[in-house]
């Protein structure tokens, strides 16, 4: 069966540039397309040129961008009973050891994002069948391991970004909302192409940065220049 676009994508493809834009400008055209009735998530997508199957090049961590993602999280957080209160003071949905891995062991993962001190690891690896799948195992890697877990809490909870290369050497990252400024949007989406550029892979060879693209959750998408 083929399918058909909407009269408004089809008229939001025939605006777009013909090649990589500034990101101001991407940004720019994609506020530009027909709104939907929803306030759509922004997403930029980088082509890297890495080899996904070499351990060393894989790309896997977090990130707080400048102006957040326009969204909240729902957050667990595993920590001993001294820092319970903490972090459900920075906003932990539930907190807690034991108890709330039994939870969990039970068939609740009614969250997205779970965090945990160093010392709760060996507890909560007995939790990797059951969150490993799904992409919520804490890990040092992604950022959801630390000490200090009432500020892990707040970042998360504002929307900090997890990233993760795909078999093909993409990230796919959610950077705002189309209702944010478009000086905001900009600004996100420039600091993770920084940030990118920072944690380049020594032993990636070639181009690193193949292609950007910025798309809205409805629109088409819009090629940044990142060269």
């Amino acid at each position: 069966m083929s399918r058909t676009r909407s009269k408004r994508y089809e008229a939001d493809m025939a605006n777009r540039p013909p090649g990589p834009v500034p990101t101001k400008d991407a940004v720019a055209v994609i506020k530009s397309f027909t709104a939907g009735k929803f306030d759509q998530t922004i997403e930029l997508v980088m082509h890297l040129g890495i080899d996904p199957r070499q351990a060393d090049q894989a790309l896997r961590g977090s990130i707080a961008l400048p102006n957040g993602i326009g969204q909240t999280r729902k957050v667990v957080a595993f920590c001993e009973d001294a820092d319970v209160e903490e972090a459900v003071a920075a906003g932990a949905a539930e907190a807690g050891n034991d108890e709330l891995i039994k939870k969990i062991q039970d068939g609740w993962t009614d969250f997205d994002v779970a965090v945990a001190t160093p010392a709760m690891m060996k507890s909560v690896s007995r939790l990797g069948r059951v969150l490993g799948p799904t992409g919520k195992m804490p890990s040092p890697k992604a950022g959801t391991v630390s000490p200090n877990i009432a500020d892990t809490v707040k970042e998360y909870v504002a929307g900090k970004v997890e990233y993760r290369n795909d078999d093909f050497g993409n990230l796919h990252v959610p950077v705002g909302k189309m209702s944010f400024d478009a000086d905001k949007l900009t600004e996100n989406v420039d600091a993770f192409i920084k940030y990118v550029k920072k944690i380049k892979p020594a032993s990636a060879k070639g181009v690193y940065m193949k292609r950007a693209c910025l798309s809205g959750t409805m629109t088409p998408s819009v090629d940044v220049d990142v060269q």
